[in-house]
């Protein structure tokens, strides 16, 4: 049986989206104004912007010459206390120097403008790559009203910043291969989430892509050592040691976080049993993203695979890096399916990669448990279903079925 077209999107759902758009950006602002009850901050010291508070501190010490400041936690809260008020609760800076670099225009721009810029430049980056993905429309809604997208904004964090990069260079690899490369090479500054991008692109033969992310992140590296000194990079690890062991390690249950490393935690697992598990898990995802990539599969698959892999391989994983969430959903939105039910299987597992985001923390502050991975998994099967059902039909039939 020909594969069956894609049903369109039931207009319920449509309206469902364009319902919480406007409801997000009236949660938004909402929340916004509540942080700016003491000065820049809320009752509770959380401050306006939230985590960016720590992109911008970051930004303006490293353009006025105090780089090491910023993994100097008592020194990096006092700097951020001058611009949001004294009731700052404690924020740190948990990024490579790299990130330093990446971030400095940032400080160019006073600190509540830079929060807006910040974050309406990121979007426009996620949003024209969920065009790549999405040639043929529907990306604007579903940039908007991918739950992700409120997280993200809400935590003044980098989750559209990233999806835009591997959007971008995974969308372009086949056309602008150098770009494309250059764009993977970017994600440096969350090197975690990087962890499989090699993978992919040595499995795939992508050499010119490799090429090019490989001289992106030595410049950068060697831009920031010759910049802030090798000594920076030496803070940066030992503040990397400390916070996991604060957050992973010590933190019990994060609500969150979304990795397997903190789901086997929520359930009672030792730190040497979770970390097993997700080395288990890791492999996993490595051995699956080098066979898709290795093979003739078609791109939306390999992406959505590379993506999926990614959030079964690291450890640290929070709700609002699953921006990318929306790409996954408009790769697999391109699987064929042959019934009903298998049409049904696939929109069950872009629902739920798309609600992650939005009830992670609270199932696991109700249960104790994070559910992240079963909401992960289900698009990790199906994805890698296609991807095998896809090199099947293009191989030869054996000697003995072909027709004479």
């Amino acid at each position: 049986m020909a594969p069956m077209q894609q049903a369109r999107i039931p207009n319920q759902v449509l309206i469902v989206a364009r319902s919480f758009v406007a409801a997000a950006a009236f949660a938004y602002a909402f929340d916004l104004f509540h942080q700016t009850q003491n000065h820049l901050t809320s009752a509770t010291g959380r401050p306006f912007g939230d985590d960016f508070i720590n992109y911008w501190s970051g930004a303006f010490l490293t353009l006025h010459g105090r780089a090491a400041e910023v993994y100097d936690v008592i020194a990096f809260h006092a700097f951020g206390r001058t611009v949001v008020g004294p009731a700052l609760d404690g924020y740190h800076y948990s990024y490579p120097p790299v990130a330093l670099l990446m971030s400095a225009p940032l400080a160019l721009v006073p600190y509540v403008p830079a929060l807006f810029v910040w974050l309406s430049a990121s979007w426009y980056a996620f949003y024209r790559s969920l065009r790549l993905a999405l040639p043929n429309g529907g990306a604007l809604l579903l940039a908007l009203a991918a739950p992700a997208v409120l997280v993200n904004a809400v935590g003044g964090q980098n989750g559209c910043l990233t999806a835009g990069l591997f959007g971008g260079g995974l969308g372009l690899l086949a056309r602008r291969p150098y770009l494309a490369g250059a764009m993977l090479g970017l994600l440096i500054y969350k090197p975690h989430l990087g962890i499989l991008i090699p993978v992919a692109l040595v499995a795939g033969r992508q050499w010119r892509a490799f090429a090019a992310a490989t001289v992106t992140v030595c410049l950068l590296l060697g831009a920031s050592v010759l910049l802030f000194g090798a000594d920076i990079w030496a803070l940066y690890a030992r503040n990397a040691t400390v916070l996991r062991h604060v957050i992973l390690e010590d933190n019990g249950v994060v609500t969150r976080m979304v990795s397997i490393f903190i789901a086997a935690r929520s359930l009672g697992a030792s730190v040497a049993t979770a970390y097993a598990a997700q080395a288990v898990f890791a492999a996993l995802a490595c051995i699956a993203v080098a066979i898709v990539w290795f093979r003739d599969t078609p791109a939306y698959l390999k992406n959505a695979v590379l993506l999926l892999g990614t959030c079964l391989a690291v450890p640290y994983l929070q709700d609002y890096d699953l921006v990318f969430g929306a790409l996954v959903v408009a790769w697999l939105w391109q699987v064929p399916v042959e019934s009903d039910r298998s049409e049904r299987a696939l929109q069950i597992a872009c629902g739920l990669v798309l609600l992650l985001p939005l009830v992670a923390a609270a199932f696991a502050r109700l249960t104790g448990i994070v559910f992240g991975p079963l909401f992960i998994l289900p698009a990790f099967a199906i994805a890698l279903r296609a991807a095998f059902a896809t090199h099947a039909a293009k191989a030869p039939l054996p000697a003995s079925r072909q027709q004479i």
